[in-house]
């Protein structure tokens, strides 16, 4: 919750939050028991561009710091800019795949 911008609101209730908190929360929830694949769906989607930030850096930091692999569904160009690879699918077929050095 610290390294999201949470540690302020430990013990409220989920109807207390923002959307965008509560966004925050579920990835602290996905992180808590350190797991080797991290699957993200949006995970700035509800997100104002500090936040953003944030948690990418966070993402980030878990793939080149602690080796952990982080799949993340977006429609946010400049998000999927930013990664290793990135696989562009339309209606549920791979148009493209490609790998850069961020």
């Amino acid at each position: 919750l610290d390294a999201l911008g949470l540690a302020g609101h430990r013990g409220k209730r989920p109807d207390q939050l923002s959307g965008g908190q509560r966004q925050r929360v579920a990835v602290a929830r996905a992180l808590a028991n350190d797991p080797p694949l991290l699957l993200a769906d949006e995970p700035t989607g509800s997100l104002d561009s500090h936040s953003s930030e944030q948690v990418f850096a966070i993402l980030s930091a878990l793939v080149r710091e602690r080796g952990k692999t982080v799949i993340a569904v977006t429609h946010d160009v400049e998000l999927a800019a930013r990664m290793d690879r990135r696989i562009h699918l339309v209606d549920g077929v791979v148009t493209s795949d490609e790998r850069t050095k961020v």
